[in-house]
């Protein structure tokens, strides 16, 4: 009986909805389309949300969705082939409905869940039976809310059931080991990468490659591992190092006066202590000169530029941009995807030439954006159609909700509670940084020339 099919299960479910949230990443559609497919085969109708959240959070009560405009008809579509395409054939967006709850005593906050009653509301006006998210540790907070919103209604009132799907090309939530798309951005990066060693061969110079990873260094250093860098550095090698971490006075950008709390005291930023830093890529460099090479490719991570001092931001922005920077409830400032690349390397040219060895060529350069819709891999398809496929087996085989779906080892399915993905406090997603001296981490340091402390 190996060959026999999934057997149709008895569901209450009728209508399904699929949305996706949040930046894109290879290999969306092959979630998408195998999540379909399967409720399709079971007589199940799905409708894909365009844009995220986008259409759902500006309901009008009273109104209905319109289709071909704020959704499409998966079931009703030929999805054949489309799972291998680059793209997300639904869309997606940003918009957060459960953004402004925070703590466990907001979900009963009649103005701090108004966004989620309206997305409530909209798929109880097309009488969607089960919301499936995909998206990043935001959108699985989100999820959860919904969830737990819902929890607290009264008895008897209808219920969406919620099944999240891990998207994150960085790689960095609880409850995955890999998911989907991660391997498809290691693989473009890790060419990119290799292409400026061979330039920096033929030409003498050092590239400083700022990759995306704003909490976590996933990516940042399994393209490094991949493409052959000299050198890698994430924002956990950072801030879990003393010696590369200090703090500074908070200042306005806009004003240039001095932050300070209720009490009147100076509110504090940690920062990076960016000497020590550039001290360290130059101590590797001048590794590398010693044994005759005068060429590599440095990769930092884009979540260092968070922890930048205020004088290194403004020496890397305009000085309209720097005006426009508002610090965040850490004392951090939104420049995640500010180049500081070029920095870097201009001032570990200088510390090279102080050290003696003359002038060398750093050039700086920022990759992200073009990973994220390519074609995925085929390893990325397998795990983004079973991820899909752990929707449909969640939801009607094992009449789960609020749970998220993910992949193990020898591609099994697993299914975790949101309760042990977030935390409940905070109702936040507990974060997965780069566990320091194992896998991944641990791998790049061997394969980099060692330096003696």
């Amino acid at each position: 009986m190996s060959l026999k099919s999934p057997q149709l299960v008895k569901t209450d479910i009728k209508k399904v909805g699929i949305l996706f949230s949040g930046g894109p990443a290879p290999s969306a559609n092959a979630v998408i389309c195998s999540a379909a497919d399967c409720f399709r085969r079971a007589g199940i109708e799905v409708y894909g949300f365009l844009n995220g959240y986008s259409h759902l959070e500006g309901y009008k009560e009273g109104d209905v969705l319109a289709e071909g405009v704020d959704y499409i008809r998966l079931d009703k579509m030929n999805l054949e082939g489309r799972r291998t395409e680059g793209g997300i054939i639904i869309g997606s967006a940003r918009a957060n409905p459960g953004k402004a709850m925070s703590k466990p005593e907001d979900l009963t906050d009649e103005k701090s869940t108004a966004p989620m009653l309206t997305v409530y509301n909209a798929l109880c006006a097309l009488g969607i039976d089960v919301l499936i998210s995909i998206g990043g540790d935001d959108t699985l907070t989100t999820a959860a809310k919904f969830k737990l919103y819902q929890d607290t209604f009264a008895e008897g009132s209808k219920k969406i059931r919620v099944i999240h799907l891990p998207k994150t090309i960085d790689n960095d939530y609880e409850g995955i080991d890999f998911t989907f798309g991660f391997f498809t951005a290691v693989d473009l990066m890790s060419r990119q990468l290799r292409n400026l060693l061979f330039d920096a061969t033929a030409t003498n110079c050092y590239y400083v490659a700022q990759l995306m990873g704003r909490k976590a260094a996933w990516l940042c250093y399994g393209s490094a591992i991949a493409g052959e860098a000299s050198l890698c550095i994430g924002l956990e090698d950072v801030i879990n190092d003393p010696t590369l971490m200090g703090e500074e006075d908070s200042y306005s950008p806009q004003t240039g006066e001095l932050n300070v709390d209720e009490n009147g005291n100076a509110l504090k930023r940690e920062i990076v202590l960016f000497d020590k830093l550039v001290s360290r890529v130059a101590d590797t460099v001048e590794k590398r000169i010693k044994l005759g090479k005068k060429c590599g490719v440095i990769c930092v991570a884009e979540g260092i530029g968070e922890y930048l001092p205020l004088s290194e931001i403004k020496c890397c922005i305009s000085d309209d941009e720097y005006r426009s920077l508002k610090p965040d409830t850490f004392g951090h400032y939104p420049v995640s995807q500010l180049k500081f690349s070029s920095r870097l390397g201009r001032l570990v040219a200088e510390e090279i030439a102080k050290r003696g060895y003359g002038k060398l060529k750093f050039v700086g350069l920022q990759f992200g954006y073009e990973v994220r819709c390519q074609p995925p891999t085929g390893y990325d398809v397998i795990v983004g159609s079973q991820l899909g496929t752990g929707a449909y087996v969640s939801l009607v085989e094992n009449g789960m909700n609020g749970v998220m779906v993910s992949v193990g080892k020898e591609m099994q399915l697993e299914f975790r509670p949101f309760e042990d993905l977030i935390n409940m406090a905070k109702l936040r997603a507990y974060q997965r940084p780069l566990r320091l001296g194992k896998g991944l981490h641990s791998l790049a340091r061997y394969m980099e020339e060692w330096v003696e402390e």
